[in-house]
């Protein structure tokens, strides 16, 4: 079961903090007909000193990214988005929520073309969970989806672009139809990718293995994090593709991403990984990784940015 969310109360929008309810938008609003929106995603979590937001800049940076890749003008700099991200956060007066910057087309008409169009710019701050509730915990059972992950030659994978998603959705669909709690994508080669909006890992002989940059992944800023929170406790990783029949036979498997931080799998197409439980790594890296978002761990404070 998915995080439970509860509205924004208060929401910055171009530039502004506004009530959620007065962010009007046409329902004709292109981004919502054609899926042109971009859109980023971060945590703030509570700490000894008040609110903190992980890797704020990292996450910036990348919808920045995402807006060049994309033509989009967002009309601020990324310091005036970090700024506007915490003011949404103070706004809310929230400790621990989940952080959507988002930005559109935000004009109504018929036609693909969107060039000269007013492009807005919003970010909401919402109460935010565990994103698979308590199967966080307890871990996941997967399907490897008949879908195969978008890659570059159709759109651009590095890209937060709210139409790639229609590729997750229709995958994650396909597993919870079929009993599962979520899907695992492979790329258009066969080797495995990503879950909808996860990146994945497993572990082999006390090994850490994650596919490359160039499997038509997300580059997830989770994912860059575990691997740097793995070296630094010695851990050896490994960047390259992965065969399916490999998570079948790994000691562990786990998903990582902003909402799903650290998710075991358990069960990939009716196999037990492992003995069918979280395992030890996967448990010494989600701790490691709560203790450093929380502000319990100095080596990595500088990934946090106070409210």
């Amino acid at each position: 079961m998915a995080a439970k969310t509860s509205v924004s109360r208060k929401v910055w929008f171009d530039g502004k903090i506004v009530d959620y309810s007065k962010a009007y938008v046409p329902v004709l609003t292109h981004s919502m007909q054609y899926g042109s929106g971009i859109f980023e995603g971060m945590r703030a979590y509570p700490t000894a000193k008040g609110a903190a937001i992980f890797r704020l800049g990292d996450h910036i940076r990348r919808f920045v990214n995402t807006a060049k890749i994309y033509s989009m003008k967002l009309g601020y700099s990324a310091k005036e988005l970090e700024l506007a991200s915490m003011a949404a956060v103070r706004a809310n007066s929230l400790d621990e929520c989940y952080i959507r910057p988002f930005a559109f087309y935000n004009d109504d008409h018929i036609g693909l073309n969107p060039q000269g169009k007013q492009i807005s710019v919003f970010i909401a701050a919402v109460p935010f969970g565990a994103y698979y509730g308590a199967a966080k915990q307890k871990g996941l059972k997967c399907k490897v989806s008949s879908w195969r992950r978008i890659n570059s030659s159709i759109l651009p994978v590095e890209a937060k672009a709210s139409g790639n998603y229609i590729n997750s959705i229709i995958s994650s669909n396909e597993a919870h139809a079929a009993g599962f709690d979520e899907s695992i994508m492979l790329s258009s080669n066969g080797y495995v990718a990503e879950g909808p909006a996860e990146n994945i890992f497993a572990v082999e002989d006390g090994r850490l293995i994650t596919p490359g940059n160039d499997a038509d992944i997300l580059l997830g800023i989770t994912r860059d994090s575990i691997v740097k929170i793995a070296e630094s406790t010695g851990i050896e990783v490994e960047k390259r593709n992965i065969h399916v029949e490999e998570l079948y036979t790994a000691d562990e498997v786990f998903f990582a991403g902003t909402a799903a931080e650290l998710t075991p799998v358990i069960n990939i197409d009716g196999m037990h990984i492992g003995n069918g439980k979280p395992g030890p790594m996967t448990t010494l890296l989600s701790n490691k990784y709560a203790d450093i978002v929380h502000g319990k761990d100095r080596e990595f404070e500088g990934w946090l940015t106070y409210v």
